[in-house]
Formats: C-alpha cells, structure tokens, sequence
C-alpha cells in the first residue's frame, strides 16, 4: 500500500484511512485499487470483526481527483467502461464485504465520495458536513453509484438531488436515510464506537448472515422463493454451531464463546 489509505487493525476493529486531505481525499484509479484490495483482504481475515471507513483533514471524500478527471477526458468508450468498471468493482466490494462497515464522516462528501458513504452497512456524520451529488453540473450522471446511493437514501429523493445536484447538510442526509447518526464533532468517535461494540458484541456468523439477508430481501416481491429462502435461511443459521451456542447461552445464563475468546 501506498500513502493513499492506511490501515490498521485493533480489538477486532480494522479502520481504513483515506489519507489525501491536500485533494479533500479525492479518489483516483490508485485510491480505488488500494481500497478495493483493503476490503476484499480484511473481508476475509477471520479476527476482524468491523470495519470502519474513515477520512483525515477537513473533506471526507470529494469524488474524482482533478487530474484523474483530465486523463478521462480524453478515454475512448471503452476506455471509459474500463475505468468505471474498476469504481464499480471497488464500490461492490465494500458493499458484498462479509464484515460490517461502518462510514465515520467528519467531513463533506461530493460526488464519487457519496458512493463511498452508500456503500457502508451504516454512516455516522458530524452535524458540519455537507453532501452533494454535483455530476450534473459537470454534464454527467452519478451512474455507478447510484445502485447504492439510491438504496441509501431512497428513489424519491435521488429524483430530487441528483437532478438538482444541490448541496444538502447532515440534517437532510439524516431526514432522508442516506445516514444513521448526526452528531456534533466531539462525539463522533463515541458514537461510532457504539455501534463498533454493537457489532463486535453480536456472532460474527449472525452478523454475516443478517447483512447478506438485507441484501437479499431488500426491494424484493414477496414471493414464495423469497419467503422460502428465508424459511432456508433461519433454519440454516439455527442448526449452525453459533446458533446453537447463542442460544444455549442465552438459555443458560452465560456470555456465549464468541464474546469469550
């Protein structure tokens, strides 16, 4: 890895770092290797229990680097696709990582950047940071993230702002759903270690299972192969050895195995 994201890994916590705050961590075909890598490895390192995304300086995530943009100016269609299918890679692998992700947001976030945001199983934001989805205005279209970003914060306000591409504050982005907690910058840390104990409290295998449930079932007819693989699905995780556990441990008093090692 290069400086453009750090890693580090603690009680079962890994935090990635985009670390570029001289370009508001904007991202390039560098950062989105680097990233993708990051979550496909810790998604599969057993001892890591969450995953928190997380930014230095005053931006969380601007979107595209400027010159990363000028280089695309001149890519041919498939060039183009080429290039927008790494993001989309990159984006997939943060959504589809086994483990639970969390977005600390201490800053604003642009474009690309909201892609990032969407991307996580959830986002706590400083009550500072502004949002944007600014595509528009430069002629484009939020394409590749919007399977997410629609997902996060819903099709009827995607219908307002990536037409607008207005800049919207943490209130709206946590009136419309795009993110789970707003708070003051003093207690964005606590906040997210709450939910990191959360997660790091609850059977890694249920947590799992829970995150590629919503997956599965989010925006989906109820139909009877839904409603059958989620009849497969409880029954699959209460015959696994950490259903069984959690519930003898609940049934008998005592902290289960996964909270005991």
């Amino acid at each position: 890895m290069t400086s453009a994201i750090r890693i580090a890994t603690q009680n079962r916590v890994a935090t990635i770092v985009l670390s570029r705050p001289d370009v508001r961590n904007a991202f390039n075909d560098e950062v989105i290797a680097e990233l993708s890598q990051a979550f496909v490895q810790l998604g599969e390192t057993p001892e890591v229990r969450a995953i928190v995304l997380m930014a230095e300086g005053p931006a969380f995530c601007a979107g595209a680097d400027l010159n990363w943009m000028r280089r695309m100016a001149d890519y041919t269609r498939d060039e183009n696709i080429e290039d927008a299918g790494k993001l989309a890679f990159m984006l997939r692998a943060i959504y589809e990582c086994p483990k639970p992700t969390i977005a600390r947001v201490q800053g604003d976030v642009y474009a690309g950047g909201m892609g990032l945001v969407a991307a996580c199983d959830m986002a706590v934001s400083v009550d500072t940071a502004h949002y944007c989805l600014s595509e528009v205005k430069l002629g484009l279209i939020p394409a590749t993230i919007s399977p997410y970003v629609i997902r996060a914060m819903g099709a009827r306000a995607a219908h307002r702002y990536f037409l607008t591409a207005e800049r919207f504050n943490a209130a709206e982005a946590l009136r419309v759903g795009f993110v789970h907690e707003v708070v003051p910058a003093d207690q964005l840390d606590a906040k997210v270690g709450e939910l990191v104990n959360a997660l790091t409290s609850a059977s890694p295998n249920a947590v799992r299972e829970c995150k590629k449930l919503v997956q599965d079932v989010a925006e989906r007819d109820i139909s009877r192969l839904l409603i059958d693989r989620t009849v497969e699905g409880i029954a699959d995780i209460r015959a696994s050895d950490e259903g069984k556990e959690g519930v003898q441990s609940f049934l008998q008093k005592r902290k289960p195995a996964w909270l005991a090692d």
